[in-house]
């Protein structure tokens, strides 16, 4: 079926690259990302049904080997996390 859809100029310049890097016509990967969003669940709790960093990133906890147990569980290493003065430009 045909139909149409506005996009913005931003937007249709990104897919048509995506689409051409990929060695794909444009509306094969319109159709893919329909697809995709149909079939994705909405996450929880997101905010207008995005996914959580937490979400996105569940897969990669844990892959990173500090070479401790656990940073949080020691004082000393979260010493002044979060104080650090903002740099302004």
């Amino acid at each position: 079926m045909k139909t149409t859809v506005e996009l913005s100029d931003e937007l249709f310049r990104k897919v048509k690259a995506e689409a051409a890097l990929r060695g794909r016509k444009l509306k094969d990967l319109v159709a893919e990302g329909l697809r995709h969003v149909l079939e994705t669940p909405p996450a929880a709790g997101g905010a207008g049904g995005r996914p959580s960093l937490h979400d996105l990133m569940k897969d990669s906890c844990g892959v990173v080997d500090s070479g401790m147990s656990d940073l949080a569980s020691n004082p000393k290493h979260l010493k002044g996390f979060g104080r650090a003065p903002r740099r302004h430009r």
